[in-house]
């Protein structure tokens, strides 16, 4: 047991009260106004449904993998492309930590899988994944980063928030370097609906 270890678990027991930034999300954004709940499912089948504890796999203690999503939309919406934005609501910060953002999501695809975040070159300028949508870099400068809580901060809640847009966005107005506050404001009186799965992922004291 390493001394960072103890530092760490002394800091969770510190702040283990400061989480729930539920309101924070993304999806509770101006652009939400009109929606404020859920309208489309989405599902984790490696996992199961939202709620479900999230594989070592799928964290930064494993390969830090991106969870196999799927979604079946309305036919009823007209849905141009999708964004994902992976949120965690329980770190102990003012806000939801962003762990990835990303859009440009054909509206044909019902499905992300890991190999689908793979970015096509990490040092490009234009910033492509080989699923063939764009990423906008988390605090870290990545284009994903999977499930690691503070040790003895409890479970947290890991938002998959996926958007359906009924306007593509103008990636040339976003700029080279959009942020989640950017596309947050771009999507206004664009969104057509949404859907969610939460995946929980905590690390014990052993």
């Amino acid at each position: 047991m390493t001394a960072w270890k103890y530092i760490e678990y002394g800091l969770s027991c510190l702040l283990f009260r400061f989480r729930g930034h539920d309101l924070q999300l993304f999806t509770k954004s101006p652009a939400f106004k009109d929606l404020p709940g859920p309208t489309f499912d989405v599902d984790c089948p490696e996992c199961g449904p939202s709620g479900s504890i999230m594989r070592i796999s799928h964290t930064q203690l494993g390969q830090s993998a991106h969870p196999h999503l799927t979604w079946t939309n309305s036919p009823f919406l007209d849905v141009k492309e999708y964004l994902l934005v992976v949120e965690d609501a329980d770190a102990p910060l003012p806000k939801p930590i962003c762990h990835a953002l990303f859009y440009s999501i054909a509206a044909y695809r019902t499905e992300i899988k890991a190999e689908d975040i793979e970015p096509v070159d990490f040092e490009a300028k234009e910033k492509k994944l080989k699923g063939g949508f764009r990423w906008v870099p988390n605090l870290r400068g990545k284009h994903y980063g999977g499930p690691k809580p503070l040790l003895g901060h409890g479970p947290h809640r890991y938002f998959y928030q996926l958007v359906a847009l009924r306007e593509a966005l103008a990636v040339d107005r976003l700029g080279p370097d959009p942020t989640r506050e950017t596309v947050a404001e771009a999507i206004n009186g664009k969104v057509a609906g949404w859907g969610v799965w939460v995946g929980v992922f905590e690390r014990k004291w052993e």
